[in-house]
C-alpha cells in the first residue's frame, strides 16, 4: 500500500500531505471550532486529492442516518436539512461495512443516492468515501467527489482515511468538552445553591456579585480568560461557608471552629484541584487584600494583588451595602461614596473608577 499511495501522490505530495496534516493536527490542540476544523479538513481533502468538493456526514445519535456536518460548494446549506439511512446510497454503504469505496462513474452504481444532487445542484460523477473510526466506533464518513483529472485510485484511500482520523479525532474531543462544559456547568449550580443557602441573605447573591465583577472586568478590557475566571470567582467566593457547619470539612481543613477571617482560604482550598478554576482561586484567595497592604491573608499591596482578586474585594464590600439594606439610587450613591473614600487604601482607584463607568452605564446602581 505504500508504494500504492507513492505511485499515486508522488513526493511533492506526500510532502504537502505531511504538512497539511502536521497543520491540522496542530488545530485539534489550539481551537474548539469543530466546524472551522472540519472545513479545514475537507479543504485540505479537496486540494490533495484534486477533487471539486468533499463533505463530512457524522452518525446520527440513534446510530440510523447519517447528516451533514459539512459540506462545499455554491448550494452546500440545501443539504444540511437531509439525512441518508445507514445501509442506503454509497455513503450509508460505506458507513454500514466501514469500508472506503472508490466509485469512479456513479452512473453504473446502483447504490448512488441521486437525491443529494438533486437537492443541492451539483452533479456527482466520481466519488471516493472512508469511514471515519473512533475506537472501533463509527463516527462517519468522509467523501471527496469529481476527481478533476482522472479517477480515484486505491492509493487516494490512505490519503484520505488519514485525514478522516483526524477528524474524528475534532469530533470526538469536540463532544468530550460538550460533555464536560455541560458537567461543570449543572455542578456550578449546584454549588451556587449551596453557598445561596449556607448562610441568610445570600439568596441571589453569587450570581449577582459575579455579574458585576464581570462588568468591572469588561470595563479594565480584561483578556477572555481572565474575564471567565472573574464569574467563576464572583460565583463561588463564598463556597468557604459551606464549610462552617461541617465538622469532616472543617477538619480537612485542619481546624475545629472557623470565623469570617477564614473564609478566603477556606474557599480557596475547597476548590484546589479543579483545573477549569486554576486562574480563580488566587482571586479567591486575596480579594480581602487592601491595596494599601492592610488586609489579609498575605498582606499584599497594589499590583501585587490579583486584579481578579482586587475587583472581587471591591464587589464584596459593594454588596455589603445591599445587605444593610440600600436600595436602588440609594444604594449607588452610597456605593460610589465608600467606593471614592476607598480609593488608594482598600481599593485600587482604577478599579473604582470603572466601578463608576459601570454604575453610570447601568442607570446608578447594578
Amino acid at each position: 500500500m505504500a508504494q500504492t499511495n507513492a505511485n499515486a501522490a508522488g513526493p511533492d505530495m506526500n510532502v504537502d500531505l505531511a504538512l497539511e496534516l502536521f497543520s491540522i493536527a496542530g488545530s485539534l490542540n489550539s481551537t474548539l471550532d469543530l466546524d472551522f476544523l472540519l472545513q479545514k479538513i475537507g479543504a485540505a481533502a479537496e486540494q490533495l486529492l484534486d477533487s471539486e468538493a468533499s463533505a463530512i456526514m457524522l452518525v446520527t445519535d440513534d446510530k440510523k442516518h447519517l447528516f451533514f456536518r459539512v459540506a462545499s460548494g455554491a448550494h452546500a446549506k440545501a443539504l444540511k436539512t437531509m439525512t441518508l439511512p445507514i445501509g442506503q446510497g454509497i455513503a450509508g454503504w460505506v458507513a454500514q461495512e466501514r469500508q472506503p469505496q472508490v466509485v469512479n462513474d456513479t452512473r453504473s452504481d446502483p447504490r448512488f443516492a441521486g437525491k443529494f444532487d438533486k437537492a443541492s445542484g451539483f452533479v456527482t460523477r466520481s466519488l471516493l468515501c472512508v469511514p471515519m473510526m473512533f475506537r472501533g466506533e463509527l463516527v462517519g464518513v468522509v467523501e471527496v467527489l469529481n476527481k478533476r483529472e482522472g479517477g480515484y485510485g486505491e492509493g487516494h484511500i490512505g490519503l484520505l482515511s488519514s485525514l478522516a482520523n483526524l477528524a474524528s479525532v475534532a469530533i470526538v474531543n469536540a463532544k468530550i468538552m460538550s460533555e464536560q462544559k455541560n458537567f461543570f456547568s449543572h455542578v456550578l449550580e449546584l454549588l451556587t445553591a449551596s453557598i445561596e443557602t449556607s448562610r441568610p441573605g445570600l439568596e441571589d447573591y453569587p450570581v449577582r456579585a459575579a455579574k458585576l465583577a464581570c462588568a468591572i472586568g469588561r470595563a479594565l478590557e480584561v483578556e477572555e480568560y481572565d474575564y471567565r475566571m472573574l464569574y467563576y470567582a464572583g460565583t463561588l467566593h463564598k463556597i468557604g461557608y459551606v464549610a462552617f457547619k461541617s465538622p469532616r470539612l472543617l477538619a480537612d481543613l485542619g481546624v475545629t471552629s472557623a470565623s469570617d477571617e477564614m473564609l478566603p482560604a477556606f474557599s480557596a482550598r475547597m476548590l484546589e484541584g479543579i483545573k477549569m478554576l486554576d486562574g480563580a482561586i488566587p482571586m479567591i484567595r486575596h480579594h480581602k487584600e487592601n491595596f494599601d497592604g492592610t488586609g489579609y491573608p498575605g498582606k499584599l499591596k497594589g499590583d501585587d494583588i490579583p486584579l481578579g482578586a482586587r475587583i472581587l474585594g471591591l464587589v464584596v464590600k459593594m454588596e455589603e451595602l445591599r445587605s444593610a439594606g440600600l436600595r436602588d439610587a440609594a444604594l449607588g450613591a452610597q456605593a460610589i461614596k465608600e467606593a471614592r473614600a476607598g480609593a488608594g487604601t482598600r481599593f485600587d482607584p482604577k478599579i473604582v473608577d470603572a466601578f463608576a463607568a459601570v454604575l453610570e452605564s447601568q442607570g446608578g446602581t447594578w
